[in-house]
């Protein structure tokens, strides 16, 4: 069995192929200047992690739809993930990136915000894929980084950094924004089977043995992450995948309280909720009365 590498420091990832430190907290990486060639190898990553594939894989396929957007591809990583990698012999390497540690971040405004960047979390096959231009844009963000961290290290270095480091995030952010409009098509398509999806757990009793539906199950219904199943439904329909969820619920919970006499604990089990306190407040949060007091103001 292969050995999983802790890759808990910057320095850990550029001994793996023999690229030069500049700074213990965080790393610029052309891995055109690699002196070391490893052919496979698992990273646990600790560090947070972004990466410009510049080799050219072929159509990316969507549906029936081809995306042009071929010129590179970004990976992101965050700490707590274990990544596979395997490079084919004879491939010469073309990747830019950074790594950077969490120490790096805190105490900055990226600090703060590093979890709006939610795909840190997505699946290698929900990579990113940049356009000419915004393959530019993310090789400045990088050559900025670079130059200041080519300079001694001083009481401004730790904000001017972690600032272009947020800058390059927030295009990411525009960057994935842009993809999800133009997939438009697909992205409807898995909110239709979303939708099925929903109705269908309901319909078939679901709540009784599972509980109430999470996220996480209707991602992996679609073969997407979580991050990026919630990421797409909130473009679509400008909720949150869990808002989505609760809304049905409620619309569900109305329907019983109004068209059957069953009690309020029974219509909370048969919703899935554990405790019918937590479908009260849950309910009352949503349409501001009590099941009960809504039950009354239909009589």
């Amino acid at each position: 069995m292969e050995k999983i590498l802790k890759l808990d420091t910057v320095d850990r990832y550029n001994e793996l192929f023999g690229l030069e430190t500049l700074h213990p907290l965080v790393g610029v990486v052309d891995l055109s200047k690699a002196t070391k060639f490893p052919t496979h190898f698992t990273l646990n990553y600790g560090l947070y992690a972004l990466f410009l594939k510049e080799t050219k894989c072929g159509d990316i396929r969507y549906g029936k739809q081809i995306y042009d957007y071929q010129e590179g591809t970004v990976t992101s990583f965050a700490p707590g993930q274990v990544v596979e990698t395997e490079i084919t012999d004879g491939i010469k390497l073309s990747a830019h990136g950074i790594l950077f540690h969490p120490d790096l971040i805190k105490g900055t405004s990226l600090g703060k915000n590093i979890k709006q960047y939610s795909f840190f979390s997505y699946a290698s096959n929900e990579a990113l894929h940049l356009s000419e231009e915004e393959k530019e844009i993310f090789l400045d963000c990088l050559k900025k980084i670079s130059i200041e961290l080519s300079h001694p290290i001083d009481n401004y270095s730790k904000c001017l950094i972690s600032k272009n480091i947020e800058l390059l995030l927030d295009y990411c952010m525009r960057f994935y924004a842009r993809q999800f409009i133009t997939r438009s098509t697909v992205n409807k398509d898995i909110l239709s089977k979303f939708e099925n999806l929903l109705e269908e757990y309901f319909a078939d009793n679901k709540p009784k043995v599972d509980g109430l539906p999470s996220v996480k199950y209707f991602a992996d219904k679609v073969c997407l992450s979580p991050n990026y199943f919630g990421d797409l439904i909130k473009r679509e329909t400008g909720k949150t995948a869990q808002e989505y969820i609760q809304n049905k619920i409620i619309d569900l919970a109305k329907e019983m309280i109004i068209g059957t006499e069953k009690t309020i604990s029974q219509i909370s089990y048969e919703l899935g909720f554990q405790y019918s306190q937590h479908f009260n407040r849950i309910f009352k949060k949503n349409v501001g009365y009590t099941p009960n007091e809504y039950r009354k103001l239909q009589v």
